[in-house]
């Protein structure tokens, strides 16, 4: 049993090295989420720009109607 744990901490401490060593590895996640907030962001945006404009548009008076 001792044997079997002291193996797990010795692949576990083995990996957690081997990751320090590489740490770009773990940013592509977090490009990816921020990438993802800032476009929808973008879309919302331009979403509620359209709204503010289709809004305004729509108020003209033209003097056409009676």
């Amino acid at each position: 049993m001792w044997h079997a744990l002291h193996t797990l901490a010795v692949v576990t401490a083995t990996r957690i090295l081997a990751l320090r060593q590489k740490p770009e590895r773990g940013e592509i996640t977090t490009t990816v989420i921020v990438t993802a907030l800032m476009a929808i962001a973008a879309i919302a945006i331009i979403a509620i720009i359209v709204a503010k404009l289709t809004a305004k548009a729509n108020s003209i008076d033209l003097g056409a109607g009676g």
